[in-house]
């Protein structure tokens, strides 16, 4: 692999008496997520839709220029979670829909967990989409003393908050009532729990917000401010221009721009709170949107430009996103990074800015860019960022792997006898914008990143959760979620694996898969020499099952 040594622009960072404050106290952790924000969509770039909440903490802290998200959204938070690359942990192609029954392995240790262990008060208020059927998947199970928001995505912004006919709202497992504007319901319950906090202890808090996330309703105060506009924006020059064309061109930016603002009022809220708490000098804020906007049209409303492409997509503007970091006693005010991060990047980061140490057993595949942020180091990245997506038609794959010099953007299009592959090249430091193709000019670099884009595939688990957007012929979905997960003690104590007879038959059935994708959990490439995959892993696992054994027989089973 190419090692590539992302530059730190000179003078981006000039630390001043503020930065070099002595911390007294474990600093808090607000992470805010906006749901499909467009990269133009803030006041602080020119647009339109009024965002002081967003435009302050530009003002008042970093803004991270180069922030990479995944091009969809469960992705995204599994990736904010852990630390890891979503495609090993078999979330990277699609998203998960509420007749999915996996999500996140139980044995993936979450980022509220280590804050737990490190004597933090956990709360998350908004929107999980990681997991649904089991306890164990559950946000209170994953590290969040306090969970207050829904388990699925379009769920709506007023009650009853129902995916699929289901009621989608409850706190800590048990559903309620609560009337109001979704987006507004959040904030107060954050801003409240943050006021009857142990003011002895510091605070995690996690707030995913619904918004601007399809399908658009902003509050009823609110609603007409922005009737004015009129959306005449030019094509994104991606596959979602096709709806376009085919005259889906209904004006939904007025409601979009209605809906961020009200979002922008959310997040105001709660910064608000923090500085009537007296904590807000020695609190993290990090806000990012998990992807772009949605370009197509009569669908989303938002706006990446300059950027090409949206939602669903690897251009561009589907996974660079707005996102910003204020921490007055540690962070110039006003200042950029203009260095690659990604959402992987977030958890070993806040470790290391908070000196929370990391509990879990895994290795994480995202980097620590606290020295960046915080003194202007430069941070070496060793391997290319490469992200995928697999919606909305199964079958149908964007990927791309990319450095701070190229990026190589990969369409593959598989039917029933043929796979089509198309490569496009853009050298992305001077053509941010991907407008010039230099493929046919390059084919030795595009054959050496597809080749990356490839073994990274096989990562994949191969029932890991893919573009299935179609419900299972026949199946129901409840009348309430608060009642759908499983709970813990009525299922077996360890995770269920393939259906090949033993242990070594799944070690060489896994073999046998070879790029299809892994058998065995948290694998490489399926190879006796494997470290991770091989006599070691098989080792362990035989270990395992004899541990199985030996408990079953001491209860006489």
């Amino acid at each position: 692999m190419l090692k590539t040594r992302l530059t730190f622009l000179a003078g981006a960072l000039a630390l001043g008496p503020a930065v070099t404050m002595a911390q007294t106290t474990p600093p808090n952790v607000v992470i805010i997520v906006a749901d499909d924000l467009g990269f133009a969509d803030v006041g602080y770039k020119g647009s339109p839709i009024e965002t002081p909440a967003l435009d302050s903490l530009a003002a008042e802290g970093i803004e991270l220029s180069k922030f990479y998200s995944t091009p969809i959204c469960s992705p995204t938070r599994a990736a904010l979670m852990t630390g890891r690359d979503p495609m090993r942990l078999g979330v990277a192609y699609g998203v998960i829909l509420p007749w999915d029954s996996g999500g996140v392995h139980t044995d993936e240790h979450f980022m509220p967990q280590s804050f737990q262990a490190a004597g933090y008060q956990t709360a998350m208020m908004g929107k999980w989409h990681l997991g649904h059927s089991q306890q164990a998947m559950h946000p209170n199970s994953r590290g969040f003393d306090e969970f207050y928001g829904h388990l699925h995505t379009e769920v709506g912004f007023y009650p009853p908050f129902s995916n699929l006919g289901g009621k989608d709202f409850q706190r800590n497992g048990v559903s309620i009532n609560d009337e109001g504007y979704a987006t507004y319901l959040a904030a107060d319950a954050a801003s409240q729990w943050i006021e009857d906090r142990d003011k002895d202890k510091p605070f995690f808090l996690y707030m995913p917000f619904l918004a601007p996330h399809t399908p658009l309703v902003p509050p009823v105060e609110i609603a007409d401010k922005y009737a004015h506009l009129t959306d005449d924006r030019p094509l994104a020059r991606s596959p979602s221009d096709k709806m376009r064309r085919k005259g889906n061109n209904s004006n939904e930016l007025p409601k979009y721009a209605a809906v961020v603002d009200a979002m922008d009022q959310a997040i105001g809220r709660i910064l608000t709170t923090l500085e009537q708490q007296a904590v807000d000098d020695n609190t993290i804020v990090l806000f990012f949107s998990d992807n772009g906007a949605s370009r197509v049209q009569g669908q989303g409303g938002g706006d990446n430009s300059p950027l090409r492409g949206g939602k669903a997509e690897v251009y561009e503007g589907g996974i660079r996103v707005v996102s910003l970091m204020r921490w007055p006693e540690k962070i110039q005010a006003g200042s950029q990074l203009p260095q690659a991060m990604s959402v992987m990047d977030v958890f070993p980061t806040l470790l290391s800015a908070t000196g929370v140490t990391y509990q879990g057993e895994k290795v994480m595949d995202g980097l620590d860019l606290w020295p960046a942020i915080s003194q202007g180091n430069a941070v070496e990245r060793e391997e290319y960022l490469k992200f995928g997506s697999e919606i909305p038609i199964k079958g149908s794959y964007s990927f791309t792997a990319f450095d701070d010099q190229w990026k190589l953007v990969q369409w593959v299009e598989q039917d029933l006898y043929e796979i089509t592959v198309v490569n496009e090249l853009f050298k992305i430091d001077e053509d941010p914008n991907e407008y010039q193709d230099l493929a046919a000019e390059h084919p030795e670099r595009v054959a050496e990143m597809a080749a990356a884009i490839k073994d990274w595939r096989t990562l994949h688990p191969a029932n890991g959760i893919r573009g299935n957007v179609v419900a299972p012929p026949g199946w129901h979905a409840p009348k309430d979620w608060a009642d759908f997960p499983r709970p813990t003690d009525t299922l077996q104590a360890q995770p269920a694996h393939s259906m090949a007879p033993s242990l070594p038959s799944q070690y060489f059935l896994d073999m046998r898969y070879g790029e299809r994708g892994r058998l065995l959990y948290d694998c490489g490439k399926a190879s006796w020499q494997d470290g991770n995959c091989g006599q070691q892993r098989l080792q362990l696992l035989l270990q395992r099952r004899q541990a199985q054994q030996s408990a079953a027989g001491a209860k006489g089973e």
